[in-house]
């Protein structure tokens, strides 16, 4: 189980995929997968379908890092895909029965054919009540998000941290960050984190911008801010689609070498199905 990998003397190194938003775009994730392979992450996570809305896909896809590319898979959940408790059940069972120990527990963002009176009334409210049954199923290695920009619905880091805690205490293992550009708001959100009694492993998430038009779907999707370095980078090679994806490829190398440096328990690339990208970074 992922959990394991934090006892060894070494950063862990991991990838997150996300199953294609067309039927027929299937095979490619697939012949991405097994390039993946080749770069012998310690593990793949493996986003809750297109929009949050399915599982087949994202079982499907887990099913076939876990057991067909012999790694471990990670396999996102989010509250807004589950109308009942049978059905988290089930989706439990057919996890454990094809092996897959390894589960990410999320509240999740409204899908767009959920109504807002949906969203409100759904199931589970919070991931940590979700964390807590997960638990208590099966013996999960069970992952939690955070986030070092605070989460938009906090009011503050102290609050933030109060909820993450309240979350970890349910059984999380490990945390995996929200995408950030800005090193020094990771390490006071870390801080903070440590302050609080949150002592498990956190793997700060990156996700190199290599194309103008990610800029826009970052901030609206994440509300990362983006670092005054990497807006002028952007700005300089914004007529140069090459010279812009070098530009930032080389931005999360930094980055990773610097927190690195500081000790952090690995790195969790948010490689978007991208195998060139992925390899840049490993290397």
């Amino acid at each position: 189980m992922i959990k394991d990998f934090f006892h060894k003397n070494r950063p862990v190194y991991s990838l997150e995929v996300f199953p294609p938003k067309k039927d027929t775009d299937i095979t490619a994730i697939y012949d991405a997968l097994d390039q993946f392979k080749e770069l012998h992450p310690n593990f793949i996570s493996v986003t809750y379908g297109a929009g949050g809305t399915t599982s087949e896909n994202t079982f499907a896809i887990a099913s076939y890092i876990q057991n067909q590319c012999g790694i471990e898979a990670l396999t996102h959940l989010t509250c807004a895909a589950i109308p009942d408790r049978l059905f988290l059940t089930n989706f439990l069972t057919n996890l454990y029965r094809n092996g897959i120990r390894n589960i990410l527990g999320l509240r999740g963002d409204q899908p767009r054919d959920m109504s807002d009176a949906q969203f409100s009334d759904r199931f589970y409210q919070h991931a940590s009540d979700l964390i807590k049954d997960i638990k208590s199923a099966f013996p999960f290695s069970v992952a939690g998000a955070c986030y070092p920009e605070v989460h938009p619905e906090a009011s503050s880091l102290k609050e933030d941290v109060s909820h993450l805690k309240t979350k970890v205490d349910q059984g999380v293992d490990f945390l995996i960050t929200q995408l950030f550009y800005d090193n020094e708001t990771f390490f006071r959100f870390l801080d903070a984190v440590r302050n609080a009694g949150i002592d498990i492993p956190i793997l700060p998430g990156l996700m190199p911008i290599i194309t103008a038009g990610q800029i826009k779907n970052i901030i609206q999707l994440s509300g990362s801010k983006i670092p005054r370095d990497l807006q002028l980078s952007i700005d300089k090679y914004k007529d140069s689609p090459a010279d812009l994806k070098k530009a930032g490829l080389d931005y999360t190398k930094k980055q990773m070498t610097d927190l690195l440096a500081h000790g952090v328990n690995g790195i969790h690339l948010y490689s978007m199905n991208k195998v060139e990208t992925a390899r840049y970074i490993l290397d």
